[in-house]
This record gives structure tokens, sequence and C-alpha cells, in this order.
């Protein structure tokens, strides 16, 4: 980051919520999974038939390559602009849940919820295609679940009020046939189950004394 960047990041209200509700760490497993997508991304660019050999297919998935529901969390059918787009969203959503969370909790909810809209997008909503947004549409539906539940700590106005937007925008979304709906849904089911056991932060809606997190 430049000293005006990492000022910006230090100096977010966002930030700040998350801090307290979670641990700040560094994003290792984020940033793993940021760096695996992006070099993929470079490599679809490079050899656009990659994309076609190893996107989200239905016809091929039916004839026996199931694997294309694991790569297709990789690739990117919005090429370069989607790819940048989704990769930012990776990085945002990614280190706030992976500090609310635990890695565990990030790891299962990530390749979780990509998994699950992957696989319906493929029998239902749009069997052609790939991107890792739908994974990250599962982790924002959990952090829905951490601003709703930690209202002690003082979320920001416009995060709670995103935050209370995200399981009725889930429900059009699926409504309406889009595939992000279903993840984001999966990931507030999962952020339930996770953060209702009494354990981390964010379940208690206040920081710990012992600065221990989930996963």
């Amino acid at each position: 980051m430049t000293n005006s960047v990492a000022s910006r990041w230090s100096a977010s209200p966002f930030r700040a919520f998350f801090a307290r509700v979670g641990t700040p760490r560094r994003p290792v497993l984020t940033g793993a999974v940021f760096l695996v997508t992006a070099a993929v991304l470079l490599a679809q660019l490079a050899d656009p038939d990659l994309f076609d050999r190893f996107k989200r297919d239905a016809t091929a998935i039916d004839a026996g390559e199931w694997w294309r529901l694991l790569t297709g969390m990789f690739f990117q059918d919005g090429k370069l602009f989607g790819g940048i787009f989704n990769l930012v969203a990776l990085a945002v959503v990614g280190t706030f849940a992976e500090w609310c969370l635990g890695r565990v909790s990030w790891f299962v909810l990530y390749f979780g919820c990509g998994l699950f809209g992957q696989y319906l997008s493929s029998v239902w909503l749009n069997p052609v295609g790939a991107g890792n947004s739908m994974c990250v549409a599962g982790l924002l539906g959990a952090l829905a679940v951490v601003v709703g539940r930690a209202r002690d700590a003082e979320p920001p106005q416009a995060l709670y009020l995103a935050a209370l937007l995200i399981p009725p925008l889930a429900v059009l979304d699926t409504v309406l046939h889009d595939n992000h709906g279903m993840p984001a849904l999966l990931g507030i089911a999962l952020g339930l189950l996770v953060t209702g056991f009494g354990k981390g932060r964010a379940a208690a809606g206040s920081p710990r004394s012992d600065g221990s997190s989930l996963g």
C-alpha cells in the first residue's frame, strides 16, 4: 500500500469496527487465495483457451468433468475488469471475514458457498460461467450476521444498514435467478451457525478479553 492508501485504511471506521469485533491479523488465507486467483486470471488472459477448458459448463460436467465445479471458482467470465472487481472484493471482504470468523470458518464459508453456488448454477441458474464472486458472496452473508449481532460494538450506520439489506437482497437475487443469492443465503445460515455457539467476539457482539476468535 502507498502511504495515503495505508492511512485511509487505518482510519476507516469499517476497519475500526471489525478490529473491535474480530482479531486483526495478517490475512494469510485471504492473501493465498487472492494470489492463486490472480495467477489464474493472468493465465486466462494470456491463453483464452484455458477459460473454455476450465469454466463451469453443465454439459461437460454431466459428461464427467466434475472438476469444473472447482476450477470455476478461480477462472473469471468477466475477463480482466470482472476479475479485478472480484479480486478487490475478495481482498476487502476476505480480510474482515478472516479477522472475525477465523481461518477454518473462512475456508469452509468461501469454498463451501462457492461450490454450492457453482453446483446450483450448473443445474438451475446459469449453466455456463465462472468466477469467485459466489465465494465472496458467502463470506459477505456471514459478515452481515457478524455486523447484525454486534450492535454493542457500534458498527457504522452505513455498515449496519448494508448488513440489514443483504438478506432481502439475497432473496431477491435468487428470485431473479441470479447465481449470487443462494451462496449469500448459505453464508448467512452458516454465519448464524458459527456465531450461535457463543464462540469468538462476533457472537457476543463485543470484544473478548482472551483475544480469541473462531477457527
